[in-house]
């Protein structure tokens, strides 16, 4: 596995498909640049799910993080843009990703992105 920025998220088999059970990730040093400044935003995306029959790979998901660092974008275009990714990877049962932006002009900004398989998906 390479360890340049991508946007490719690795999957593994769930290895407990039958139990509900939540994994949930912390990523204190999220970048991206702001796109009408063009300044580095920073944040906390945290993410947690109840999956179904795959997992992300840590590995995976630290260097598609990663590949925001370059790019200008809105907090609640990336941090949907995170959500929708990580559910096309995975199929979770249900899904939160929060993006915490730190401090910009007096003002944080929290966003959170929620998704769940509806019942004829399950």
């Amino acid at each position: 596995m390479t360890t340049r920025p991508s946007r490719q998220l690795e999957t593994f088999p769930n290895p407990r498909p039958s139990r509900d059970y939540h994994i949930a990730f912390e990523c204190p040093e999220f970048t991206c640049l702001c796109p009408m400044t063009g300044q580095p935003d920073f944040a906390t995306i945290s993410i947690d799910y109840v999956p179904d029959e795959l997992c992300v790979e840590l590995k995976s998901l630290k260097l598609y993080l990663w590949s925001y660092r370059d790019e200008g974008a809105f907090h609640e275009a990336v941090t949907n843009q995170i959500c929708d990714d990580l559910v096309a990877a995975t199929q979770p049962r249900s899904i939160t990703v929060v993006g915490k932006f730190w401090v910009r002009g007096g003002i944080t900004t929290s966003v959170t992105v929620t998704h769940a398989k509806s019942a004829d998906q399950k």
